[in-house]
């Protein structure tokens, strides 16, 4: 699972065994010539408990970073011996190492290739939504659309101060960049502006419950044309989850989006009829 194909798009999903989550993906190059979004989805037994593991990578300046962090984040997570002990500290020296990782296996001095992260780790009743850069997590939560993440934009206040005290700058060319040059203030990669450009995750947890509906993660290539509300609305009647992708997806093409397009969407099972009520609606 990862690089999206030529140029139709790909989606799959499928179960946790322990039947309390379904989660679907949808992904597609869009207009663009090159794919450089990657995904994961992964259902893990790690020490006898089902862990969720769920991802968007949306690469810049090719995308060699955005693979690497794919094929190494979640890896080193579960490895870390605090994973279940603390998983925020666990995720935020994971994301981390990962950079460090992935900072020494770049050697190339052509192009500085970076990757925004968010993913959502689901642990027991435990949802822990991590994010670097401006790909995005948005759950829905008693019918409403929650952001619980926020996107690394280089003139939030706080960024642009982080940036500045660090020796950086941000400017406007086209749209605020940091340098000048890179239009997301957090990032894996992106050596040459390392020192403005940090990967630490802003961590949000959230308890799994009855009013806990579903989670999308996104590339910005929804949510540049779709909003939060609206993202919600779509997968709300779609009880499949991989329909519920493909119909985010269809719809940012339809609206024009300019970028690849990547939607994860995790469904939560009441645990009494959920499973079959979505496994009918996908037989059907």
């Amino acid at each position: 699972m990862g690089l999206a194909g030529e140029r139709s798009p790909v989606s799959g999903g499928g179960f946790s065994e322990n039947g309390k989550f379904s989660y679907g993906y949808a992904s597609s190059p869009g207009k663009r010539s090159s794919m450089e979004d990657f995904y994961e989805t992964r259902v893990d037994g790690v020490d006898g408990e089902t862990v969720g593991l769920f991802g968007v990578f949306d690469g810049h300046g090719g995308a060699r970073a955005a693979e690497f962090v794919k094929q190494n984040l979640f890896t080193n997570l579960i490895k870390h011996p605090k994973f279940f002990s603390d998983t925020k500290s666990a995720i935020a020296e994971t994301y981390t190492h990962t950079d460090s990782e992935l900072l020494k296996a770049d050697t190339s001095h052509h192009r500085d290739a970076g990757s925004t992260a968010s993913t959502a780790i689901l642990v027991g009743d435990r949802l822990v939504v991590a994010n670097v850069g401006d790909s995005r997590a948005v759950i829905c939560r008693g019918g409403d659309a929650i952001a619980v993440s926020r996107d690394h934009k280089p003139d939030q206040t706080d960024e642009r101060q982080r940036i500045e005290e660090a020796g950086g700058f941000v400017m406007w060319a086209g749209t605020w960049r940091v340098g000048g040059v890179l239009a997301v203030s957090r990032a894996f990669g992106d050596k040459l502006l390392k020192q403005y450009v940090v990967a630490d995750p802003e961590i949000k947890e959230e308890v799994v419950d009855s009013s806990l509906e579903f989670l999308i993660l996104a590339s910005d290539g929804l949510w540049d044309v779709v909003t939060n509300e609206e993202a919600v609305a779509m997968v709300k009647p779609i009880l499949d989850s991989e329909q519920a992708a493909k119909r985010l997806l269809a719809e940012a093409s339809q609206r024009g989006s300019a970028d690849n397009i990547t939607c994860v969407v995790v469904r939560f099972l009441e645990q009494n009829n959920g499973m079959g009520r979505v496994t009918n609606n996908q037989a059907s």
